[in-house]
This record gives structure tokens, sequence and C-alpha cells, in this order.
């Protein structure tokens, strides 16, 4: 069973944002559903998307100079924090830890979605700039 369920609530209208949120729903439900041997590939999978739609976000706040980066970027770089620190109990055989971070994701990126990145796509739009999709 999903923890998190992909809505219209999430969405920003912008394509390329909504498209990576929609990856990290993935990413998020396949490491919630992972089997115990699953579970560290699904972790590595989880973690590396997460970098790379920080990274991309964090890239388009410093090009257009957005406001409140320092705010959006810190929040970014606990969860990456938080993440990593689960890998590693994972490794170390605490595997309930990866399910703990799982729902707290789930409870944590609507909120995340409809604030923080809410107000990034409608500064985006303000600026006219056109995001790009990390290579």
């Amino acid at each position: 069973m999903p923890v998190i369920q992909w809505s219209t609530d999430l969405e920003l209208d912008q394509p390329v944002m909504d498209d990576t949120h929609r990856e990290f729903v993935e990413c998020l439900n396949r490491l919630a559903e992972a089997s115990a041997g699953d579970l560290p590939a699904r972790l590595d999978d989880f973690i590396a998307h997460t970098e790379a739609h920080f990274a991309q976000e964090d890239r388009w706040m410093e090009e257009l100079e957005f406001p409140p980066i320092g705010c959006h970027m810190g929040e970014h770089a606990n969860v990456l924090e938080v993440a990593r620190e689960v890998r590693r109990r994972v490794a170390a055989g605490e595997t309930q830890f990866a399910q703990t971070l799982a729902e707290a994701m789930a409870e944590w990126f609507p909120h995340h979605a409809q604030t923080m990145d809410a107000m990034l796509a409608h500064f985006i739009r303000e600026k006219g700039y056109t995001p790009k999709k990390a290579a």
C-alpha cells in the first residue's frame, strides 16, 4: 500500500517540477514497499533521486536569486542529512528506520510542495523563467 498518493493538490503548474515531484512520490512508495532484500537498493535510489531533485531546485533558486533561498535550501539539506543517516543505520542492520523515513517523508512532502515549492513555482512564473530538468 502506498504511503502517499499523487494528487492534483501536489501539482504546481510547472511541468518540470511536477514531473520531478511525481518521480519523488514513486521513489518514496517503492521505498515504503521494499522487501528486506531490496531495501538498501530502494533507499539508495530514493536518496539519489532526492539529491538530484533538490539540486535541481537549488540551482533554479540560485539562478533566480530567489529571496527565501536559505530557508528552502536548508530544508532540503536537513531532509538529505536524515536520509543519509537512515542509510547508515540500515547498513548497520537497523532496517526499521527506512519505513520510518518513508512515513515521515510522506507526511512532510505535501506540506513542503504546497508551501515552499508553490512559492518557488509562483516566483518562476513571475520571472518568466523556464526551468530545465537536470541532465
